[in-house]
């Protein structure tokens, strides 16, 4: 019998792959784009009531925002928030702890 641990790492492992693939395909059709997780998925500490908190990347905010368009109509996340890469790298690099946070445990998905 699997324990509880495992169970719940086999699910959020299946759920990573299918947020990657998703991820992978929807980044395809961009240049420079970057798609990344944070929040209690990418922690590992989610739950049921877990939403999908994606970051959008890209060179200039207006095709952040459209990449965070095309990822919200693909349904990959439930929260999107797009950022140009410069923006991402002073936030993450920054003094605000919960954007340090989100640099330190965010994972990178549309990469294999």
């Amino acid at each position: 019998m699997a324990s509880l641990a495992a169970i719940r790492n086999s699910r959020r492992q299946e759920r990573l792959s299918a947020l990657r693939q998703g991820a992978a395909a929807t980044a395809a059709g961009w240049t420079n784009a970057e798609i990344w997780l944070f929040g209690s998925l990418a922690r590992g500490d989610w739950d049921a009531y877990s939403d999908v908190d994606l970051l959008a990347i890209a060179p200039t905010q207006v095709a952040a925002d459209a990449l965070a368009d095309a990822l919200l109509e693909a349904r990959l996340g439930d929260d999107v928030l797009a950022l140009t890469q410069e923006r991402w790298q002073q936030l993450k690099q920054g003094d605000d702890p919960y954007w340090r946070a989100i640099g330190r445990d965010a994972l990178r998905l549309d990469q294999q």
